[in-house]
């Protein structure tokens, strides 16, 4: 039942928020490069870029976390 929750719920989740962060840093790098001649234009991009890694990193960490306690979880129930 569990795993079944994490491959219906809780990866589709996941890809979407990875696709967001994705998006976000994308648009910073845009915004960075495009308005290069002014300063708080690439302010702007620049703190898209940074928020786009923390949330990718943010993701990720949540998603290993989640495979960690998962398989601990497996593991204890099923005598590994």
């Amino acid at each position: 039942m569990p795993a079944n929750i994490v491959q219906q719920i809780v990866n589709p989740v996941i890809s979407l928020l990875i696709g967001i962060a994705i998006v976000v840093f994308l648009w910073g790098a845009v915004e960075f490069v495009a308005k290069a001649d002014n300063p708080e234009g690439r302010e702007v991009g620049k703190r898209h870029l940074v928020w786009g890694i923390i949330g990718l990193a943010i993701i990720f960490s949540v998603y290993g976390i989640l495979n960690f306690i998962q398989g601990t979880l497996l593991c204890l129930f099923r005598s590994c």
